[in-house]
Parts: C-alpha cells; structure tokens; sequence
C-alpha cells in the first residue's frame, strides 16, 4: 500500500492539496498554491550530485524541478540566492519529538512482583509493545523549533520508556495539523535495554533483560500458531510489529554484541541505536551487519586545570573524549550503514558544530550528508518522498549561507514548502580573510547573526563595528581623535566602496577576498584531528596492538607440573601454537619439531605452574550480578554480559589467573547460568570465553535466599524460610519433568499431527531446569550450613542428578563423608569467618579436611582483590591442616578445572594442553613470589617488564591528554566538571542498584 501511495506521487503534486484532505472546511476554500523560484543556487541534491547556479521549484509541498534551465512559470515567486547553498533538510530517526512527557514513578518501599498492566496486557510491564507513538502524538513548536534551528525537516519519534516500546510515527517538523506532518502512522518498532518506568522487579539486572527479551520473542512465536488458553495484546502487537524497521538502543558498545547474539537466533535484522563508544569494538558491529544510528553528543572537554580534578578524570575517559568524533569515520570505513541523531544533545544548536568536528576528525562530507539524509530515509523506507531534493519529493529543504559543512548557516528550513526563518536572510556570508588596498589585512568571522571584523595595519589591531544590508556592508572603527567610516558593496570575491576618514575625506576602498586552497584546508584538518592511537580495551592497560602467540621455549625451570611426574627442576617447556608441547630436560627443537625458530628464555631460578583458575569470580559483569526479583532465574546467564573491559582481568592476570567462572549472586534459591571465560585481555566478551566448555548454574541456600537479611519491607517474595527453599527446588525440579514429557510426546508425534497441534510453549526457565536432569548443566551452590547442605543433596538424589560443587562450604568439614559418597567437589576459601552468622562454624582447616576426605577441592576467591592473591590463599592449606605443596597448589590449579570439567585443557602442565602458564620468581606458594609473565593459549597477557614499560605509556597518554586538554579551554572550548568515574565491586548480594555494605557473600 505504501509503495502504490507514493509511486504515484508525481500525479498527486499536479493536484492542489485541499482536494486531498478529507476535513471539511468552514467558509471559502484557498485553493491557491504559489510556485516559488530559487535560482542562482548551489543546489546539494543528494550527498553525490551538486548543480552549481541551479534553480530549484517548488508548489505547495512538492518539488517540481531541480536543474539549470527550467523556465520560470509565470507569477512564479523568485527568490534569487546569489550562491547560497540548499540542502535536503535532515532527517532524525532517534527522538520523542510530540510525545507526553512521561510522569516519574513514585517510589514504594514494597517491592511490586507482578504487573499493575490491565486490558489483557502482557505480563511484564516493561514490555508493552501495543504503545503506538501515533495515538498521543501532538505538535509542539517549541521542540519543533529547535529540531528546524539544526536543519531537520523530519523526525521518526516514538515513546523512549521500557524494554519493548511500541511502534514509531514518522513526521515532518512543520507547525501544521498532526494530519498534515504525519507521513507514516506506524513506521517502527522500538526496544531497548532500559526497563524505564516500570517498578516491577523482574527484570533487576541486565542479563534479566536480555532473556526477557529472548522469552517475549518464543512466547509471541508460540502465541501466533494460534493459543487459545490466553488473550494477550502485547503479544499480538508484538508480532504486528515484525514487518517493520527494528529500531534497538543499546547503553554501550559491548550491548552490540549481545543484541547480535538475540537477532542470530531470531532472525532479526536490527538497527542499532549507539551510544559514540562504537569505534572502540567496531569488527563486532561489521560482524552483526546492523545499520547504525549515531548520536554527536561528544564529550566535552574535562576541566582539568587544578591537579586534583585532574586525578579524578580516567584515562579511560580522556581517550573517549578525544577519539569519540572520530567514531562516525572509523565506522564508514568499516563499511557500516551509518545515520545520525541528535538525541542525548541537550542543546541542539550545538549539533551543526558536532557532524563538523567528525568531519575535522576524518569523516567526508559528503557521508556525513548521508548519515543525515539519504541513509536515514533508506532505513525508515522512506527514501520515495525524503531524503534528497528531486522532483517529486517533499519540498523540505535548507538555504544556508556557505557550504554548511565549513562556514556556512542556516538561513532558513522550508518544510513541505513552508518557510522557516532561522537566521536574517543573507545576500552573501562575507565571513573570510581579505586584503585591503592590497597591504592591510582584514578577518570576518563570528555569526552571521553578529560579524566580528578585525583589521590588521601594520603591528595594530583594530576592532571594527559591521551592519549588513544585503550585499551592503558598513563598518567603522575608532583611531585617534575620530572615527573612520567605510561603506561597501559585495561583488565577485571583492569588497569594494568608499573609505571616509576622520576629517570627512572620502577615497576608493576595496579589500579581496583570500581563498585559502585545498592543501592549505587538508594541512589545517590534519592538525586539528590529530590523536592518539585507540588501544584495546581503550583505556589504561590497553593494547595499541593485540599480542600474539608466540612459540617459546623456557630453559632450567622448576616446573610445577601437576602430573604424575611431580614437580622437575632444571627442565624445559616448549609452547607453540598456543598449546604445550614439550617437557623435559635439555629439549632440543630442530631434533624434535625440526625447526629452531623459538623464543628461548632463561627461566634458570624461576618456577613455571599452569595458570590459576578461580572457580567463583563476580568480576568482568556488566549492570547486575543477581536476578534476584524472583526465587528461580535459571533463565538468565552471565555469559551474556561479560565486560571485557573490567581493568580487574588485567589484575588478576598480575597474579597469575588465567580462568575464571563468573558466577551469578546467591539472591535466590536458582540463580542464573555461569560464564566461563579465559583472561584473553584486550579481546571481545564473545572471544574471551571458554569455547567448548560444559554449561554450569548457580543455586544457593542461606540467609540471601530467604531474604532474611533483605530489610522488613522483602517479605513478600517465596521462600521466606529455610522449608520454602528445600519445596522451591522440588516444586521446580516436579515442573521441569512434566515440561520435558510433554514435548517428549510433541515431538513423537508424526509430522501430520504435528501440524494440528499446537506445540508446548517454550520455557527458557524450564529448558535451563532440564539440561540439569539430564545430566547437561552442573550446579554450583553457594552453601554454609551443614543442615541445609544435606538437604540439597537429598534433592538431587530424589532427582537423580548429583551436586557438582558447593562453593563456600564453610561447614563441609562436618559432611565431608556425606559429599564424598554423593559426589559433589567444594570450593571453598582458606580463612574467611565470622563474617555473618552462618559463618561462626568455619575454621582454616576446612579445605585440608575435605580433600583429606576424598572430597575433590578448590580454593576460590568471590572477591576482585583476593584472586591476585589465590597463591598464597592455596599455601595456607599447608599451613592449616598440613597439605603437602603440590597438593595445595592444584587446589587453585587442577582441582578447579576438574570442577569446571575443563581438566583436559587446563589446570596441568602437560603436552597437548593449551598453553595456560605463569612464570614466577620464587616458589608460587610463597609470599616473596612474584608473577613475571603470564601466557593464556600461548599469548603473553601480563609481563612484568613490558606492565613497567605500559605504565610509562599510561603516564605519557595522559600529561598529552591533560596538555590537549588545557589548550582547548585555553580557546573557548565548554568544559565539563571532572568526576570520577566509579566501579561497583560485584560480591554474592550485591543487587542492582541497592549496593548491601560489608562483606557480602
């Protein structure tokens, strides 16, 4: 229908516009549409194609001829441009333009669980797609006003509340009737990763989010064959909203990646809305293929002119502010479909100035164009009627003074053939530099609105006042005992009049324009855009160039090999491929690999052990370690949200940690799915993690599950004692059999049946539940008291699953004989206690008790600050409860990769395992040792001479950054206050957005 609509759009301009409305009119009808002439123009008709002393025609909305020599209708009104520029007006596909101001929610101390939605809407209130942006939308100058003052013409808007936000309404900017400016009712859907108003507590997190979003697409899937146990309007809006462009905000560069992950599955091309961090992760936005609305609100500069404010601003935030305009061409010339917008820009009038800076910062102007014209009216399909100035189309266009893209202004902003002044209309910008009578030199710059003239005689410098009528231009300026008066006229490139001097002599005055040529500008731009290098991650600590596998051999080491040979000294170990493959003494390469090209190392007083793997770990999570908001979140999962940038991976790597599995909280009995990942620094969340690896789930008992520590007002949500725990695991266990039976009988069912049959809904809470019943998914359980340790494991035995670890266990000890013979391993730490009361029974010789028991046992951290230590927490089982070294060592080595079923990769040094090593100068379980490099996969991630040497770079960035900075509040620049940019240290209990204090775990 919308095609047939504007296909025949060149027969419908013929037609005056009040025969098309369909309102009835209350006296005589103006059936009179003007044509209107601009000639002498440089008519930009799309971003390729320019006519130079063009005419552009116009009536009534539409364009009816852009060229050279269309002939002037009679009583045509001409307006003569004297080489003004026109534009197509820009469009926006990101705003909110014509929409309620959205009423704050008043805050309750009561935790709300379930949807206050009626009318037979969905469950979650966040999720509300049946909001159509065209139902309340209603002009509104004011906005509108500022959206012309930046030249657009057209703006996509829709409702920025929730995760699912409805559909969109595409509409011109013009001061009209809603009727008139609405091109497309329903244009768009939209979604987000924001949960906005809504005050319900699921999603709490945004790994919540993610699989909110994924379950809304199965259930919509599962509603469209035709369910008849429900009625749900959102999901039937849902659906209806697949056909359309799908618009997706996302919070930072690392969400790209996982919005990719849901549109793989689901087969959805969306658009992603950025957040100007794009360039520092651009291969995983070439990946997705998504199209890319860019936001210009640049960082402003940091005020760092005290010492102390200066500590305050990141490295990490001063790169962004320098390399953030360079965002736009670091996309292009990755090849992705990029557009703009003005959201996030508190004062659009500084929007002009931000597509200039990207292009100081290497961007073309004819793509920038684009990104305002052509590239949005392809997304939003609307490039039939928007988008370029070709007859036909809309008549929305801009006259500016000079090429808007160096000096030039908006003059004015017709939309659908209305005029809309934004600057005094001008005959001529005569901003420039000029020689006057061939010696002086003259500059005007500032506004068109407001000249600032200097003139330059000799060693003075005169301030002159300038009024412009047309192509007149007066000045004057104060000298000595008078005033000198000059009046001009503007004409081919020269200023030319009558110069008056202070006694009333009058003489010839003219001053020459001065064109400053191509290379000049090229040289200029290549000064002003010149930056530092974007490192990975860009920040402190990152890389300029990521480090490779390397194929060593290490001479004379005491190597701490795990393995039935024990610990070797005097050996060597060769790595090639990021896999070991030798050991022993004296190797020879050319006589056993035939090559001689290795590194070579002198290890001679150094150790070499696999490298640490910490079993429980919150680091490296992105907004949220707990989905706490219901007692079950199997749903849910840490793999989607892994930060690579967290600076605590490169930390952890300084004390040897190569392995890590990142855990969910212990806010609910059935927490969410693990991430495993290796400390692949520098690297993606989607490379850094562990290919190939079993999955694992977080379940917990204790005081966070019940609440009992959640404050009076947490009462609400079950279990709220230690007996509704033991019946949330049986009445979810019960539920997930009777799921997997009904699909079992689904699925045997013919494909002829299965076509008259509605299939179950798929549960992705169910689904999680199955894989541990089938022996597909392990658990890992927060866990202290012994009571309720034993009650897990009679879950599991009535299940028939086992246990695979209980993390914490600071009363294993008392059931070591219980867990040995059910067949669950412990992680545990080595001396915490008395930390909360379940913890009063726990003593330092717990971990030397439970592998005493046959229990397999690892040491682990739950804190960003002890894993760099894991070493020396592992020699404390020597220390209490007489472990003997090796046996201590391989409980932050071995035992947690036997844990984490990863043993036949990781946690030994043995040939054919991934070259996951750690070079130290002492003995690894002694306090004086440190860590002089760490390899993952073969690749040196932590080197204790190169940390030294990066520390100097870090230093060096940041006085050029801080220096940079001082010169451009030097020259006006607005500044930013400093603020010191904050990280949340996840623990156990730490929930989104209520930070609990203490040690929490």
């Amino acid at each position: 229908m919308k095609g047939l609509l504007f296909g025949i759009l060149g027969v419908l301009i013929a037609l005056n516009s009040w025969a098309q409305i369909t309102f009835p009119v209350n006296g005589v009808v103006k059936n009179f549409e003007p044509v209107h002439v601009f000639t002498n123009a440089n008519i930009v008709v799309s971003p390729y194609e320019t006519i130079k002393k063009g005419r552009l025609v116009i009536q009534g909305q539409h364009i009816i001829s852009v060229d050279n020599d269309t002939t002037i209708p009679e009583g045509a009104i001409v307006h003569n441009l004297n080489g003004n520029f026109i534009y197509p007006s820009f469009i926006d596909l990101h705003s909110d333009y014509g929409m309620p101001k959205l009423e704050k929610t008043s805050w309750k101390p009561q935790p709300q669980y379930l949807s206050n939605n009626k009318s037979a809407a969905g469950w979650n209130e966040a999720i509300h797609p049946e909001v159509n942006a065209n139902e309340s939308f209603s002009h509104f100058e004011k906005i509108a006003d500022e959206y012309r003052g930046a030249g657009f013409g057209v703006v996509l808007s829709h409702v920025k509340d929730g995760i699912a936000r409805g559909s969109g309404v595409l509409t011109t900017l013009a001061n009209d009737v809603e009727n008139n400016t609405i091109l497309i009712g329903k244009a768009s859907a939209h979604y987000s990763l924001e949960k906005g108003r809504s005050k319900q507590k699921f999603p709490g997190s945004l790994m919540g989010t993610l699989a909110l979003i994924k379950q809304t697409y199965l259930d919509a899937e599962w509603y469209d064959q035709g369910s008849v146990l429900e009625y749900n309007r959102s999901l039937e809006s849902w659906n209806n909203l697949q056909e359309y462009p799908q618009f997706f905000e996302v919070k930072d560069k690392l969400d790209i990646g996982r919005i990719y992950q849901i549109a793989n599955e689901f087969e959805i091309d969306y658009i992603v809305v950025g957040n100007r961090d794009e360039y520092q992760r651009v291969d995983e936005l070439v990946k997705s293929g998504f199209a890319a609305i860019i936001p210009l609100n640049f960082p402003k500069v940091y005020d760092v002119s005290k010492p102390d404010d200066a500590d305050m601003v990141s490295l990490k935030q001063m790169k962004h502010w320098e390399l953030a305009p360079s965002n736009p061409s670091i996309l292009i010339e990755n090849d992705v479909f990029i557009a703009f917008t003005s959201n996030k820009l508190k004062n659009k009038s500084e929007f002009l100035e931000n597509v200039k800076s990207a292009i100081r910062n290497g961007l073309s102007k004819s793509d920038a164009l684009a990104a305002l014209t052509i590239n949005p009216a392809d997304l939003i399909e609307a490039n039939e009627f928007i988008g370029t100035l070709e007859k036909g189309k809309i008549a929305n266009f801009l006259i500016t003074s000079e090429d808007l893209f160096e000096n030039g202004e908006i003059v004015s902003n017709w939309i659908q053939g209305k005029k809309y002044d934004i600057k005094k209309d001008v005959f001529k910008d005569l901003r420039g530099t000029y020689i006057v009578d061939q010696k002086d030199t003259m500059i005007i710059s500032g506004s068109l609105k407001k000249y600032n003239v200097r003139l330059l005689v000799d060693t003075l410098e005169y301030k002159l006042k300038a009024t412009q009528d047309e192509k007149y231009l007066n000045l004057t300026y104060e000298i000595e005992e008078g005033v000198i008066r000059i009046a001009s006229f503007y004409n081919q490139e020269h200023l030319k009049g009558i110069f008056v001097s202070k006694e009333g002599v009058t003489s010839n005055w003219s001053a020459k324009r001065v064109l400053i040529d191509e290379e000049e500008k090229e040289k200029e731009k290549a000064i002003t855009s010149e930056s530092g290098s974007l490192w990975f991650p860009n920040m402190a600590y990152g890389w300029e160039k990521t480090p490779k596998a390397e194929s060593i051999i290490f001479r004379n080491a005491t190597i701490w090999t795990n393995e039935d040979a024990g610990i070797l000294e005097n050996a060597d170990l060769a790595i090639s491929d990021g896999k070991i493959i030798a050991l022993g003494v004296n190797l020879d390469t050319l006589d056993i690999f035939g090559k001689n090209n290795f590194k070579e190392i002198d290890a001679k007083d150094y150790h070499i052990s696999a490298g640490i793997i910490d079993e429980h770990s919150h680091i490296a999570i992105s907004r949220g370690v707990n989905e706490g908001s219901q007692a079950s979140s199997s749903e849910v999962s840490i793999a989607d949200v892994i930060n690579s940038d967290d600076i605590n991976i490169y930390r952890q790597l300084s004390g040897g940690v190569t392995t890590a599995q990142l855990l969910h909280g212990s806010a609910n009995p059935i927490g969410g799915q693990s991430g495993l990942i290796k400390f692949r620094w520098g690297h993606s969340p989607e490379k850094m993690k562990f290919e190939n690896a079993d999955g694992f789930i977080k379940f917990a008992l204790g005081e966070n599950v019940k609440q009992s520590n959640w404050g009076e007002y947490e009462s609400i949500r079950f279990p709220q004692t230690r007996m509704g725990v033991e019946q949330v695991f049986y009445d979810h266990f019960m539920r997930a059999k009777a799921y997997q039976k009904e699909w079992e009988a689904y699925n045997q069912l013919s494909t002829s049946d299965k076509r008259k049959t509605i299939a179950p809904r798929e549960d992705l809470e169910m689904n999680t539940l199955v894989e541990i019943l089938n022996h597909e998914r392990f658990i890992t359980c927060h866990s202290y008291v012994q009571s309720e340790i034993n009650m897990l494991m009679h879950v599991a035995d009535s299940m028939g699953f086992t246990l695979n670890t209980f993390t914490h266990i600071l009363e294993g000890y008392k059931v070591a004989d219980k867990m040995q013979k059910h067949g669950a391993g412990a992680s545990t730490f080595s001396d915490w206690w008395a930390y909360k009361f379940e913890v009063n029974d726990a003593i330092p010789y717990n971990a030397a008790l439970l592998a005493e028991m046959g229990v397999l046992t690892a040491i682990n951290s739950d804190d960003a600050e002890m894993a760099r230590r894991l070493n020396q927490e592992a020699a404390k089982a020597v220390k209490y409860g007489g472990a003997s070294q090796e046996e201590a060592l391989k409980m932050v080595t071995l035992n947690p990769a036997k844990l984490l079923h990863i043993d036949d990769r990781v946690g030994s040094i043995k040939k054919g395992k991934d070259a996951d090593i750690v070079l130290w100068t002492d003995n690894p379980l002694s306090v004086y040792a440190q860590v002089q490099q760490t390899y993952v996969d073969g690749v040196c991630y932590f080197d204790q001479t190169k940390d030294l040497e990066l520390r100097k770079r870090n230093e060096a960035e940041r006085n050029r950054l801080i220096q940079k900075m001082l010169t451009e509040k030097s020259n006006g620049k607005a500044t930013q206050r400093a603020k010191k940019e904050m990280q949340v240290l996840y623990h156990c209990d730490t929930m989104e957005g209520h930070e609990h204090q203490g040690h929490s775990h």
